[in-house]
């Protein structure tokens, strides 16, 4: 099989069998999608991560001994599992689990209740390099950053290498908008949109669009003034 042809290949931590089973199952009947490995619990997570590799990682939250958060941060940070990415599923809806997971270095956060057709696009999504949210927590994320506060002129001076379009460009990432609504508000092409984004993960060392909106808040690009109706 050719690099291109590759099925994403794809590892399930969950503490419930039957759960793990139904994500096996719905994730294997899926063209292009293959599961490598099952873990009950977080150090199993972590042990087959590193020892398979996978492109994405199914990861509950609350599981025996080690929970997804910590598992997801020590996946992230595993020399001999750079580049896999972590989606966590949770059945709870609350703020402390999506910003310790976004903090532990997940590249997406949706609730179990998902429909399968949206689990499956936002796994192909991930092991893309992008990142995402579930939408019924993406405004509250939003509205907790911004209830923070404003970032020091220390911290934002890490912005300093974003030329004045690449800090139009962020800010445009962080409330909201997609490429297409960023080409559209710019008057530019989606190629252009794209090159810009890949200037900011390399500047800003950002794994992916997550990373990018969480970097934009933290350095006070949005305040609760300038919020967008996009999110």
């Amino acid at each position: 099989m050719s690099q291109s042809s590759a099925p994403v290949r794809v590892l399930i931590a969950d503490d419930q069998e039957l759960l793990r089973e139904s994500f096996r199952v719905l994730v294997n009947a899926e063209p292009g999608l293959e599961v490598v490995g099952l873990a009950e619990d977080g150090d199993a997570a972590v042990r087959l991560a590193v020892r398979e590799r996978p492109d994405v990682v199914l990861m509950d939250v609350r599981m025996p001994g080690l929970d997804g958060i910590e598992a997801t941060r020590l996946i992230r940070s595993h020399p001999q599992a750079e580049g896999v990415r972590v989606l966590v599923l949770t059945m709870f809806d609350l703020d402390s689990y999506v910003f310790a997971a976004l903090r532990s270095g997940a590249s997406g956060f949706l609730l179990k209740d998902v429909a399968p057709a949206d689990l499956v696009r936002a796994i192909r999504t991930v092991a893309a390099g992008q990142g995402l949210l579930a939408p019924s927590v993406t405004a509250r994320l939003i509205a907790e950053f911004c209830r923070q506060p404003q970032a020091t002129p220390e911290v934002s001076a890490s912005l300093d290498p974003l030329t004045g379009r690449e800090r139009e460009v962020l800010l445009l990432v962080t409330k909201g908008l997609s490429n297409t609504e960023i080409a559209a508000e710019l008057h530019v092409s989606m190629a252009t949109v794209k090159t810009y984004i890949g200037r900011l993960f390399d500047k800003l060392g950002a794994r992916d669009r997550v990373q990018l909106v969480i970097t934009g808040y933290e350095h006070g690009l949005v305040t609760p003034s300038r919020r967008s109706n996009h999110m």
